[in-house]
């Protein structure tokens, strides 16, 4: 396959178990709900919603040889995204994500991407045997997923330093391991409040304020969300900032891959900040909502 990628989705793609019940849980809970199991992982989401916005994304990561991997290969291409650049594994199990929602958010998660980082830098092959060019100056997404070792050797890597890198920390729990992109002084920071305050070792009442540490700390530049309060995307030149929709939750994991992605298809078509900024709030809000439509 020749055909030139729009953008290359560098991270986890898995198997999503997720189980939602409509009622509030807490610890220890035990509802009824729906138990599905769908792609998933932060680079795949990511790269799915820029499908659906026309798009033609490939995938970088790690994917087991079993049954389960052959299907979620299957399953990639079928949503429109390019799977050769993907890494398969003879003796690693293809990785999983499981988590449980109620009528109050998500409750609890587990992700399980330890074949991932098993493989480390094997799933940047492509750019060192030439099938990718050796010094990539196209739209990258990258997530959290993969080790701090691996992570910071991008964030310095020659192969990247004309990239347009947009980065997440794919939890809370591994946002610190995007550090050296702020060391750096490289890409784009896609993060909620609560990892924007980690990243920048305080807490913040607003998005604003969190976007403008993260631009002092070293960040080309800042998208910061919370919630259902107001969103920022924070440079150089200035701020901008716009308060999502009012929506009925019905729904939470990946509402912020499905924001990242939109906010990068109109970027990448053309659309100034603030177009970006409202197409992303809409498309994140009509997710959650449990609407599919773009």
């Amino acid at each position: 396959m020749n055909q030139t990628p729009d953008i290359l989705c560098i991270g986890s793609v898995l198997w999503d178990v997720i189980g939602r019940s409509e009622k509030t849980m807490r610890q220890g809970s035990d509802m009824p709900g729906r138990i599905t199991q769908l792609p998933g992982g932060v680079a795949l989401n990511i790269g799915m919603a820029l499908a659906r916005f026309g798009l033609k994304p490939a995938l970088l990561s790690a994917v087991g040889r079993d049954a389960e991997g052959d299907a979620l290969i299957q399953a990639c291409r079928l949503r429109g995204l390019r799977t050769d650049f993907i890494y398969r594994s003879d003796d690693l199990p293809t990785d999983r994500y499981m988590a449980i929602e109620g009528a109050n958010g998500l409750i609890a998660a587990i992700a399980d991407a330890h074949s991932l980082e098993a493989v480390g830098d094997k799933i940047l092959h492509p750019f060192t045997d030439g099938t990718l060019p050796a010094s990539y100056e196209g739209a990258i997404a990258l997530d959290g997923n993969l080790t701090v070792d691996l992570l910071g050797q991008i964030a310095k890597s020659d192969i990247f330093a004309k990239a347009d890198l947009r980065i997440a920390p794919a939890s809370p729990g591994k946002a610190l391991r995007l550090s050296a992109f702020l060391q750096a002084g490289r890409g784009t920071f896609y993060v909620n409040l609560e990892e924007a305050g980690l990243l920048c070792q305080t807490t913040f009442e607003t998005s604003v304020e969190a976007a403008t540490a993260l631009l002092e700390r070293g960040a080309l530049r800042a998208v910061v969300t919370d919630g259902g309060k107001p969103a920022t995307v924070g440079t150089t030149s200035g701020c901008v900032t716009q308060t999502p929709p009012p929506v009925h939750v019905t729904r939470v994991t990946g509402a912020g891959d499905t924001f990242m992605a939109a906010h990068i298809a109109v970027e990448l078509t053309g659309g100034n900040a603030a177009t970006a900024l409202a197409h992303a709030l809409e498309a994140a809000a009509l997710y959650v909502s449990g609407e599919t439509r773009i």
